[in-house]
């Protein structure tokens, strides 16, 4: 099952429409209708979307479709995301003007970690 019959199955599993799902992880319409004609690919930032939308879904069936070991494609725990780590301590670096907004770090088990600077 490629990512695209993924999204699909979770759009079937929730009797949701293109429009309805999109609405629901907040991208345009014309994104669902794009990827579902196979023009476009899915972008991380769509994939974070469709799993921040959905909590209960697995990241790793989600973009590979594989499973840990007795584990199903949906968590069962509740809404609140598990963080692995302690959030960092901020760091003050001079980057001159620039701030940075957000730092997306990706871990060789094929999960990732999001950091947002508020």
């Amino acid at each position: 099952m490629e990512l695209l019959e993924r999204i699909q199955y979770i759009m079937k599993l929730n009797n949701l429409t293109p429009s309805a799902f999109a609405d629901k992880i907040e991208v345009p319409r014309s994104s669902i209708s794009h990827l579902l004609s196979g023009r476009n690919k899915p972008s991380l930032e769509f994939v974070q979307k469709v799993i921040y939308a959905f909590p209960k879904i697995s990241a790793d069936w989600l973009l590979y479709g594989e499973t840990k070991t007795n584990d199903t494609p949906f968590h069962e725990s509740t809404n609140q995301r598990e963080e692995k780590t302690p959030s960092p301590t901020p760091l003050n670096i001079e980057t001159g003007s620039k701030k940075i907004k957000k730092i997306v770090v990706f871990y060789e088990d094929n999960t990732f970690e999001e950091f947002i600077n508020n």
